[in-house]
């Protein structure tokens, strides 16, 4: 290595401030005592020491200054170390990161509050279709009875109430062209659990029952409309009580409505 070079690489600085190890400084003092450009280094580093210490150091009086001076002059000692500044960058650093955290914690919170203000209108959206399908079919079932109500085609053949339930009543839509059969049953009862009220379409000589229907859902049909099959050349029209899922045969100690055509 070139003098120039060993003087800039800053070794001679940690050499005078006693950083170095034994080894390294007996090296530096080799090299200073066989080279006068290196030695001339050290005495400059030292000086320069020196003066910055007396700029900054407190008052001292004149014998104590000297036998401080010759002895940073005279021995290689290791220097008092000078406590470290605030490193104002490092907390500008650590400010910075805490405000990123605040920053990213307050977007994953207006975030999450986005998602479940979607989530809560995707609820809404579905509830509200549904609502809508609802409404929907229940204008259809509206517009159907008043369709079949209003239809001057139809036989209407009123069924009045039988022993079983003298209160009960209905009617029955038949349209003789298009053989279709619709039963208003609002005058009945509720059917009890695991029955079923069942339509028959009779021929009266010799009495004739054929099954054309189970008014099934009867819960749910807020209408209390029923479509039922093709009622053929009937006479008169019957309801009875059935057990789920209908009977070959009539119950009649459970007709509950009867009418002539």
């Amino acid at each position: 290595m070139e003098i120039k070079e060993y003087i800039e690489s800053g070794i001679l600085e940690l050499y005078v401030y006693g950083l170095l190890s034994e080894s390294e400084n007996e090296e530096v003092s080799t090299m200073a005592k066989n080279n006068q450009e290196i030695n001339d280094e050290i005495i400059a580093i030292e000086k320069a020491i020196v003066a910055l210490s007396s700029s900054f150091s407190p008052f001292h009086s004149v014998a104590n200054y000297e036998k401080i001076k010759e002895k940073l002059e005279l021995k290689h000692a290791k220097v008092i170390e000078l406590e470290p500044t605030s490193n104002w960058s490092q907390y500008i650093g650590w400010a910075a990161a805490i405000l990123l955290l605040v920053g990213i914690g307050y977007q994953y919170n207006q975030l999450d509050q986005t998602t479940t203000q979607v989530a809560n209108s995707e609820i809404e959206k579905t509830k509200l279709e549904k609502e809508f399908n609802v409404l929907k079919l229940k204008n259809t079932a509206n517009e159907t009875s008043l369709a079949v109500v209003r239809d001057v085609k139809n036989t209407v053949v009123a069924l009045g109430g039988q022993a079983v339930a003298p209160e009960s009543f209905a009617k029955v839509y038949w349209n003789q062209d298009t053989k279709v059969v619709y039963i208003d049953a609002a005058g009945l009862p509720e059917p009890p659990e695991g029955m079923v009220y069942q339509v028959w379409a009779l021929k009266l000589s010799p009495l004739t029952p054929t099954s054309i229907g189970l008014l099934e859902d009867f819960d749910v049909n807020e209408q209390k409309l029923f479509a039922v099959n093709n009622a053929n050349e009937a006479e008169a029209f019957g309801i009875t009580l059935e057990p789920k899922g209908g009977s070959l045969t009539p119950t009649m100690e459970q007709l509950y409505t009867l009418g002539k055509v």
